[in-house]
């Protein structure tokens, strides 16, 4: 392990870090919030600054960094960001439980949006943006953000940081330089969000809050880009215009698309959207999808306690389809009550998420394809032993190790997911009833298996409210510390898709060599 190597880069992610933090404080002194909140925010910026600095000092002897040591680093480097992104929470009270406070900010980070918060009403507007920031801080990538700004290796190394830290079962370049790649990613993922502000500022206000359009538009336009989904204002997005809603789910479809395909439409080659396979399959996929909880909800299969027009109907089943799909979280009405073939759609496409190389997490539709097709493959060569397999994607042969690999990220995907709903069956929670007040009225629901089957799955595949006890209306605050640790780890785990992490808390990762 090139330990100078690590605390150098550990070191600027440090500092950029303290730097980003500046923008909270600047809320909070723009809203003129208490000393606390100030305080909350100065005290981790100049600790970071200061580590930071001091883990520049020592010069690396070699600049070479290893895949393994690459992944390790990366989730390390999640790991700090949390740890020292929830101390704002603890200094001002907003989050007064430290452990509370890390699940909060690496839901944040990782883009999940699963929130301990019970009444969000009480939260200061510096605690609201840096959560809501947190989400666009993660959307891209923290380590592809800082390698804008560091040298580029000739070893490979910024590549091994970038390939794991970026979402899907394969990264490249778009273009020679690595540098220039993270800039282009950078400067489309910064001008949808841009432009997404424009388009909800032409909105009418939230009644009630008037004042807060500009900053609301921020906030939601960030959620958005990084597919997170905290909300601002009770009831998620609720109480938003329909004009919002409709606008906030395209750009969520959008977010969800491989970024690089916008790349191929700036430079003149628009023509690559039809010939992307994956692409075909996501729409095809949100198509299906909003179809079916359309019909539940119109159909009225079985009954419920929501009542909607047919452009309500219509609104709320895009708009969840496009929060889910894209692994973002927010919420529109309480979809916990709907029909069980609207329900049922939601949980499958949970597991599906976006494309590989957007913001949104899951296996990636990429992956689902893949498996498809490897699987196919498989059958047609028990059927004839002679048949030479050729799984291909976007017109591509794929490498068989390329196919293994996937298959082995869905196995221990749905292992760890597994494991995950095993351990919370420890919690004291299980078996207790929780009182949900939602758009649907008044109900209650009992902790239960579907309550930590759903937590696990909306963590490890970073889409945030779960059902029944976590769902779009509820918390995970009645979680245990214990619990709550888990699916913290769940979280990072998802983002970074599980071998960086695993990586990381392997002894052999760390020798010296």
């Amino acid at each position: 392990m090139n330990y100078k190597k690590l605390g150098s880069i550990l070191g600027k992610i440090m500092i950029m870090e303290g730097l980003l933090m500046m923008a909270p404080l600047a809320v909070a002194l723009i809203y003129r919030e208490s000393l606390w909140n100030v305080l909350a925010f100065m005290i981790p910026i100049v600790a970071l600054v200061a580590i930071g600095g001091i883990l520049q000092i020592p010069k690396p002897e070699k600049d070479t960094l290893y895949q393994k040591e690459g992944f390790a680093l990366t989730a390390l480097v999640w790991v700090l960001m949390t740890l020292f992104g929830a101390i704002p929470f603890v200094i001002n009270g907003d989050i007064p439980n430290y452990v509370d406070a890390c699940f909060e900010i690496m839901s944040g980070f990782t883009t999940t949006g699963s929130s301990i918060i019970t009444d969000i009403t009480v939260i200061s507007h510096s605690s609201l943006f840096w959560r809501s920031f947190s989400h666009w801080i993660g959307g891209m990538g923290i380590l592809v953000f800082v390698l804008i700004f560091i040298p580029e290796s000739n070893d490979g190394s910024s590549m091994h940081l970038l390939r794991a830290e970026s979402p899907g079962p394969s990264v490249g370049k778009i273009v020679s330089k690595m540098k220039v790649t993270t800039r282009i990613l950078y400067l489309i993922y910064l001008g949808m969000t841009v432009l997404e502000v424009i388009i909800l500022m032409f909105d009418s206000p939230i009644p009630g809050y008037e004042n807060e359009k500009l900053f609301f538009s921020f906030l939601t336009a960030f959620g958005t880009a990084g597919t997170g989904g905290f909300g601002v204002i009770p009831g998620s997005m609720e109480l938003f215009n329909p004009f919002s809603q409709y606008v906030v789910a395209t750009f969520l479809i959008l977010f969800g698309i491989n970024f690089a395909l916008y790349y191929l439409i700036l430079i003149g080659k628009a023509k690559a959207l039809f010939k992307s396979e994956e692409l075909r399959c996501y729409l095809l996929i949100v198509v299906i999808a909003v179809g079916f909880v359309f019909m539940s909800l119109v159909g009225r299969f079985d009954p419920y306690p929501q009542t909607y027009t047919t452009e309500e109907a219509f609104r709320h089943s895009y708009f969840q389809v496009a929060s889910i799909i894209t692994t973002a979280g927010f919420t529109t009405t309480d979809y916990h009550v709907w029909p069980m073939l609207a329900t049922t759609t939601l949980v499958v496409i949970m597991f599906i998420g976006g494309m590989a190389g957007s913001t949104a997490g899951g296996i990636k539709t990429s992956r689902i394809v893949i498996s498809v097709k490897g699987a196919y493959n498989n059958v047609r060569k028990l059927i004839n032993p002679r048949y030479v397999p050729k799984t291909k994607i976007e017109g591509k042969t794929l490498e068989e190790k390329t196919v293994n690999d996937v298959f082995a990220f869905i196995t221990l995907y749905f292992f760890i997911f597994v494991l995950a709903v095993f351990l919370l069956s420890f919690d004291p929670i299980n078996g207790k009833t929780v009182e949900v007040v939602s758009d649907a009225g008044t109900y209650t629901v009992k902790h239960g298996f579907f309550s930590n089957f759903s937590s696990s799955l909306a963590c490890i595949s970073n889409v945030g409210p779960g059902f029944e006890a976590v769902g779009p209306y509820a918390s995970y605050a009645g979680y245990s510390e214990f619990s709550k640790v888990i699916l913290t780890l769940l979280m990072m785990m998802g983002r970074l898709e599980i071998l960086p992490v695993l990586l990381l808390f392997s002894p052999r990762t760390w020798k010296r060599i």
